[in-house]
């Protein structure tokens, strides 16, 4: 039986992370037994054939997987002071003078939203504790809590963890709430994230009672709950007229996007917790920054870094290198197709060629490296090398279908020569790829 080989680089990138290979049995008796075939080289490659099984290579990359999963909350944000001290100046008025708060944070995917108010909440209620102070917090996302009623389990939960759930209306735990948060002595911030799930499917009435929770208290007693709301739209997108006059307009942030910068910091940051010392050079840092640029997205290049170091250590190597973030890219989100490089002229397809070939040990390249690759690869085909000009024209049609990245010269380099990256595919695959496809043609 063989294998097909592989239609676009996403299907090779999961079968070479896998390792499947050709099965054959070794006869009766015998364990199955994975293998190389001349027809899969050099898409996949074992060093040596293996039997059927597990092969626990140890660790030697990432040292605690935890500091890489989405929910872990550093105990520093990287870059997010400001939205944190916009947070603090607002909701210290809760345990300073006993009022309550409503805030909204809005962002686009991968901006820090959730992170930022987990990491509020633990700091806010550590900071309120040295006051003699008690807060506590709720955090629950609207995806999976998308009723009142859920919600207000979870809220209850937190002062009774064996509240029943079901029995009570709405009305009936909010008033059990009032209870549990006098008798407890507490101020209580409530976190809904992605709260426009819960008002598209039940409408803003929670919203609008857990803002009010305090309107019939006996003045000069405290207020007991604030509300940090969190969705990727503005709440006035969402919420009706009579909840948003609860929000004072200036009781919002909007997250932006990481700029590439910003990415770069949040890598180091992970890399410095979570990786073995040495393994992840900040040539590395700065390239999973530049891939992961395109979206702004710290989720993004966190899970760029986890699977490049799984890619390295897999491959028995001692730290990372360029080729495993490429595989890792291509694994996240691939742009490169047999098609797409089918449809290249035969002068863009030799300024690729001597790209990947230049690349196999770069994260990054000069135009003026590129073009002497391209002269090389343009005189093992017989091709005449174009002009300077024509061959930057190559490099733009490239970049402009997404398959190099190019960009301006950054530190350690003089001159006006820009930077060239391959961030979509290992240099090895895309150089097997091209000769497959060039010699169809």
């Amino acid at each position: 039986m063989i294998a097909p080989a592989p239609q676009s680089y996403l299907a090779f990138s999961i079968i070479y992370r896998l390792r499947l290979n050709v099965i054959k049995r070794c006869g009766a008796g015998k364990p199955i037994e994975i293998v190389e075939t001349p027809h899969q080289n050099p898409y996949l490659s074992l060093r040596n054939p293996v039997c059927m099984g597990f092969e626990d290579r140890p660790q030697k990359i990432i040292s605690d997987f935890g500091k890489l999963d989405f929910d872990y909350v550093p105990e520093k944000l990287v870059h997010r002071d400001g939205p944190m001290q916009s947070l603090f100046s607002t909701l210290k008025s809760s345990v300073e003078d006993g009022t309550n708060q409503r805030f909204a944070i809005t962002g686009s995917v991968g901006t820090g939203k959730s992170s930022l108010a987990k990491r509020f909440c633990l700091d806010f209620q550590d900071w309120a504790a040295k006051k003699g102070q008690r807060v506590e917090f709720a955090i629950m996302n609207c995806r999976s809590r998308n009723t009142p009623s859920a919600v207000m389990l979870k809220v209850i939960e937190r002062f009774q963890p064996n509240f029943p759930d079901r029995g009570f209306s709405v009305t009936e735990m909010l008033e059990i709430l009032r209870k549990d948060l006098s008798k407890a002595g507490t101020h209580l911030v409530v976190v809904l994230d992605e709260v426009n799930v819960l008002v598209k499917k039940s409408g803003s009435d929670l919203l609008y009672s857990l803002s009010r929770f305090d309107d019939e208290r006996v003045t000069g007693t405290r207020h007991s709950i604030s509300l940090i709301m969190i969705s990727q739209q503005p709440v006035t997108e969402f919420l009706d007229s009579a909840t948003l006059s609860t929000l004072k307009r200036s009781n919002q942030i909007l997250l932006d996007k990481y700029s590439r910068p910003e990415l770069a910091d949040i890598v180091r940051q992970r890399v410095e917790l979570a990786f073995h010392p040495g393994t992840v050079d900040d040539d590395i840092v700065e390239f999973i920054a530049d891939v992961s640029s395109e979206f702004g997205d710290a989720r993004f290049a966190i899970e760029l870094l986890e699977n490049a170091g799984r890619a390295a250590n897999d491959d028995g190597l001692d730290s990372v290198g360029p080729e495993n973030v490429r595989a890792a890219k291509a694994l996240t989100y691939s742009v490169v197709t047999e098609n797409k490089l089918a449809s290249l002229d035969r002068q863009k397809q030799l300024t690729l060629l001597g790209i990947s070939r230049m690349m196999r040990k770069k994260s990054f390249a000069t135009t003026g490296e590129a073009e002497k690759a391209y002269a090389v690869a343009c005189e093992e085909f017989g091709e005449r090398p174009r002009g300077h000009t024509q061959f930057w024209g190559y490099l733009q049609a490239l970049a402009d279908v997404g398959l190099i990245g190019l960009g301006p010269s950054g530190k350690g380099l003089q001159g006006n020569t820009s930077i060239i990256t391959l961030p979509d595919i290992p240099c090895k695959v895309l150089e097997a790829k091209l000769l497959q496809v060039m010699e169809e043609k």
